[in-house]
């Protein structure tokens, strides 16, 4: 099913809307691979063929006679599958620029009554769009598949297995006291764009939290709103289990685990705390978009517990949500950084309630407010509101704890020397990015150092308050307020260094800043004084801290994504190289790069990710401007790293320091392509699926919870 021609889709991959048979797994999923996933909203906005085209939507599959003929002729699918076998990529290295590859391309789809017109204007577009035919055999099954009216076999029921667990969550989650319900309604607007799965049944099916207008042993009645806490428009909501019925593909995908531990553990911090709650919250949007307001009757250091217990995937949600898509929506943040957490056993944390509980106009987010216009009025009413914020913080820490409390690393979340989410490394790739936990690549410049308060505001500035149709308007004052947002968690870090290297790291961080932003990046005045307990023995400190850092955490620091993880020594040596780069060799290297090294004794696979260099990240639309190539490194990371792979290369292992000489020599795009021929698969290559099915098994095997069909969108054409 495409869209109306008024918001269309391009064929890259469109897809049928009825279920795919086992046998058809592959071959749909090389289209998928190319196409933009616009199936996400499909089981929301509409139940019913009938219902989706009174929307507009058209068919992709002939819905005529049931006859081979009218599949073929009457099958968009089919024919823009046809039109790619007829007219096959040109034999090139680099297809010509007919070829729109750009992240924000007029998107279409044709109708099956204006394709004869389509294929005549674009001959070279069939599908798979900008990239090689299938091979013979698969196009085959397909096209055969939808000559006999392409037949499905309907969705199984919910297995008993899987029936025990979701009864047993769906009545945790429904309790009728106002606690439950005020817990449940704050998980669901933290979990909802999670991949639940039950591992004691099976770990390869998914499920998703909803909100329903029917109670449990009820048919599931959806309550689709534009943000996760829009009003449901009913008395009571509650909240059910759906499987997720779309293919898993890996730039959305993020697996949450459910499981008796789990529910124990939500038990003790939401349930068994003493605390009362007296009157269930409003769902109006003023204050439905501020968590503080909403939640607030919830224990604070619960809070941090719950999004602490999953920090990656607390983060992930901005990173892999609908928020971070282009590079406008992704210029706020370095390319490469650390995050550590402010730990929530301290004694201080129990004086954050009191203190949010002070600022309630002050941490209003952007959902909340209807004038989206004005870009440099919100700029600086939001600069005002978080000095605000900040000085009454200092004043209320300065209060409660007096000048004397001492800074040491034990403010440091240390994940209870069990939990490996204490760590994160963030890696944006241009217009897209990755979190990983641990402290993976090159030493970063930046890091962030987050506490409850700026955690929730994370999430409900970029995940939950973020409305994906939301207009340009919304989309920048988002942009905006997460600037501070951003300095907050960067100044929190420098709290941990002398005033010395504090006023040096700030001259790196913000170089050519205009005078408006400098000035407010000096804000900050519990530093000055408070006691710093961290002793120093070079002039490099943030170095020597991020060893402290790395020590601090190195029992739970998760291993697999580091430079051991490679157990041969030669071949460690030798990708070790590449990080020794600066400048015109990592800036002519694509933002993600996969890698197979062939080796007798078993292929290694390892992800080359470019490091970017900025003299800052406060400027919207001027990044440009902002680049520091001469800085520019790269980072080797065993395993997969990134969703939007821009190329692959497959090395012999007894040419791999040829690969690494040819890298570390290059100064033109001359020579990047000659390295692309001797090396590279091109989205031209004929080879081409075979290579990415290589690389898709190798990421399925290393990574069977968290895979997912890799997104082709950003394939280079060079």
């Amino acid at each position: 099913m495409s869209a109306p021609s008024s918001s269309p889709v391009r064929l890259e991959g469109a897809v049928p809307t009825v279920r795919k048979r086992a046998a058809l797994d592959e071959e749909y999923e090389k289209i998928l691979a190319c196409c933009r996933c616009a199936d996400q909203w499909l089981f929301e906005d509409a139940d019913t063929v009938e219902e989706w085209r009174e929307k507009g939507f058209y068919p992709v599959l002939n819905e005529y006679g049931a006859t081979p003929e009218a599949n073929r002729s009457a099958g968009t699918m089919y024919r823009t599958l046809r039109l790619k076998e007829q007219n096959p990529l040109p034999a090139v290295r680099r297809l010509p620029e007919s070829f729109d590859l750009s992240l924000n391309r007029k998107q279409f789809c044709a109708q099956s009554e204006t394709f004869d017109r389509f294929s005549r204007k674009h001959p070279l577009w069939g599908m798979p769009y900008a990239l090689p035919g299938l091979p013979a055999a698969e196009q085959e099954i397909l096209m055969r598949w939808m000559e006999q009216g392409a037949r499905y076999t309907p969705r199984a029921p919910v297995s008993p297995a899987f029936s025990g667990a979701i009864d047993r969550w769906e009545k945790f989650l429904n309790g009728n006291t106002l606690k439950e319900r005020l817990a449940s309604r704050y998980i669901f607007e933290h979990v909802y764009l999670a991949h639940l799965y039950f591992p004691e049944v099976d770990r390869g099916s998914f499920f998703r939290l909803v909100r329903s207008a029917t109670p449990p042993g009820e048919p599931v009645e959806l309550i689709a709103t534009r943000r996760p806490y829009g009003d449901p428009g009913v008395d009571r909501v509650f909240y059910r289990l759906q499987p997720v019925l779309g293919t898993i593909v890996a730039k959305t995908h993020m697996p949450y685990r459910l499981d008796d531990q789990r529910m124990q553990r939500w038990k003790s911090l939401f349930i068994d705390e003493p605390y009362e709650v007296e009157q269930l919250p409003s769902y109006a949007e003023k204050d439905a978009s501020n968590p503080f307001r909403t939640f607030d009757a919830l224990p604070v250091r619960s809070r941090y517990r719950f999004m602490l217990d999953e920090a990656q995937f607390t983060i992930m949600g901005f990173i892999k949500g609908a928020v971070c898509r282009g590079q406008v929506a992704l210029d706020v943040i370095n390319d490469n950084f650390w995050v550590f957490f402010v730990d929530p056993e301290l004694p201080q944390i129990e004086l954050i309630e009191e203190f949010l509980a002070s600022q309630d106009i002050n941490l209003d987010l952007p959902a909340g407010n209807v004038d989206i216009y004005l870009p440099v009025t919100h700029w600086r009413k939001y600069k005002k509101q978080q000095k605000e914020l900040l000085a009454e913080r200092d004043r209320f820490l300065i209060d409660s704890l007096g000048s004397s409390e001492e800074i040491t690393l034990d403010i440091i979340w240390d994940g209870g020397g069990l939990n490996d989410n204490a760590a994160l490394t963030i890696f944006r790739h241009f217009d897209s990015a990755t979190v990983e936990k641990g402290l993976l690549g090159q030493t970063p410049k930046t890091a962030w150092l987050i506490g409850y308060s700026l955690l929730e505001r994370i999430h409900y500035l970029l995940v939950a308050g973020y409305d994906v149709y939301g207009n340009i308007g919304h989309q920048l004052v988002t942009r905006l307020y997460m600037d501070f947002l951003r300095m907050e968690g960067e100044a929190n870090f420098m709290l941990l260094l002398p005033e010395s290297a504090r006023v040096r790291e700030r001259g790196l961080w913000y170089q050519d800043v205009d005078d408006e932003i400098k000035a407010y990046v000096m804000l900050p005045g519990f530093e000055k004084v408070s006691n710093l307990a961290i002793e120093y023995s070079t002039n490099d400190e943030k170095r020597e801290l991020f060893g402290m850092l790395a020590r601090r955490l190195d029992k739970i620091l998760p291993a697999e994504h580091t430079m051991p993880a490679i157990d041969d020594p030669g071949i460690r040596a030798e990708l070790s190289r590449l990080h020794l780069l600066v400048g015109t060799p990592a800036t002519l290297m694509p933002e993600i790069a996969f890698v197979r090294i062939e080796s007798p004794s078993g292929d290694r696979y390892v992800t080359i990710v470019n490091n970017r260099a900025h003299s800052s990240m406060t400027s919207m639309f001027k990044e440009h401007k902002n680049r520091l190539p001469d800085e520019d490194t790269l980072s080797v990371i065993p395993g997969f790293i990134g969703t939007y792979p821009n190329v692959f290369y497959v090395v012999d292992e007894n040419r791999l320091a040829d690969f690494v000489d040819t890298v570390s020599a290059m100064e033109t795009e001359d020579d990047y392509r000659d390295m692309l021929d001797a090396y590279g698969v091109r989205r031209t290559d004929p080879g081409f699926w075979a290579n990415s099915d290589t690389f898709h098994r190798a990421y399925r095997q290393r990574y069977p919870l968290s895979s997912g069909i890799l997104d082709f969108g950003r394939l280079e054409n060079r």
